[in-house]
């Protein structure tokens, strides 16, 4: 039988495009709100956008990385909900490594460029960035791939993209950064929280599995009210400005999606079987309401 060649569209999809928002839309919202404290910082909007494809770009690199190792220690299967780019033989696993490696290849290069603009401070956070990418996998095998997700995708993007903007950092970000992270840790917890029985058989610990599935549920419940109460007392300390409260148009998804986590059972994980890419449209929506309401606040 003749082996299919991957199309152009197998190759975009195998990036895993639709979780492009958890490190574009935080890159952008640091950078709205940069504007909107230091109406100055505008003039550096370029390098911002640099930054945002930047976070993307290593979002797409460690997203095939992360593939390749999932392959290659066996937690991707044939048959088993999730990615099937390997599992499928659409692709090899050398394709994966090499095509992931062009993408961490080309946010170094993209990071080099804004350090030589910004300044060398910003080298630390792209160290980071870059290790996080890269050995995601690692961390994940060992139940601390939430706490990696939490600092790569909340407050190392956007003290980054701050940066790039001030030229030094503006640690209020890092608050503004936990609603966003909140959110994004709680697409992986779907994942995983899925993928408990998969993963013991695969002999990797995951967050998920040391906590249960009882405590998964409530740690998904957790996370999503903390995202909005975070978002109602900054507004209340003046952190962010008052259209901030855009974002709560959001909470009926939020509610649709705890909802579905609350349905599994130790027998039955088929209620969330597509729970994280669910969680990534609350991303989406969420930190698109909250941008929203960073260009209002810069043009009122």
């Amino acid at each position: 039988m003749e082996t299919k060649k991957p199309t152009l569209k197998n190759w975009v999809i195998a990036t895993r495009p639709w979780s492009f928002p958890v490190s574009s839309l935080p890159a952008l919202i640091a950078m709205m709100y940069t504007i909107h404290v230091y109406p100055e910082s505008s003039a550096n909007w370029i390098l911002g956008v640099i930054a945002i494809i930047g976070a993307v770009v290593f979002q797409a690199g460690g997203n095939l990385i992360s593939d390749y190792y999932d392959y290659k220690y066996g937690v991707d299967r044939e048959g088993k909900v999730g990615t099937d780019i390997l599992t499928s033989k659409l692709f090899t696993p050398k394709q994966v490594f090499i095509y992931g490696w062009a993408f961490i290849a080309l946010g170094i290069t993209l990071g080099l460029f804004l350090v030589s603009q910004a300044g060398i401070d910003l080298l630390w956070v792209g160290l980071f960035g870059t290790i996080g990418a890269v050995f995601y996998y690692r961390f994940k095998f060992k139940a601390l791939g939430d706490l990696l997700i939490f600092l790569v995708y909340g407050p190392s993007i956007m003290l980054g993209t701050g940066y790039v903007m001030l030229g030094h950092f503006d640690w209020s970000l890092l608050f503004v950064s936990f609603p966003m992270a909140f959110i994004t840790v709680n697409v992986l917890h779907a994942n995983n929280t899925r993928d408990i029985r998969s993963d013991r058989y695969a002999e990797i610990k995951t967050y998920a599995m040391l906590i249960g599935m009882k405590a998964s549920v409530i740690h998904y419940y957790l996370l999503t009210i903390l995202a909005y109460v975070s978002i109602i007392v900054m507004v209340v300390l003046n952190v962010l400005p008052v259209t901030a409260l855009i974002t709560l148009i959001t909470v009926p998804v939020a509610y649709k999606n705890c909802k579905a986590m609350s349905q599994i059972t130790e027998d039955d994980v088929t209620p969330i079987n597509e729970l994280d890419k669910g969680t990534a449209q609350l991303q989406l929506m969420f930190s698109a309401s909250l941008s929203l309401a960073l260009i209002l606040a810069i043009l009122i």
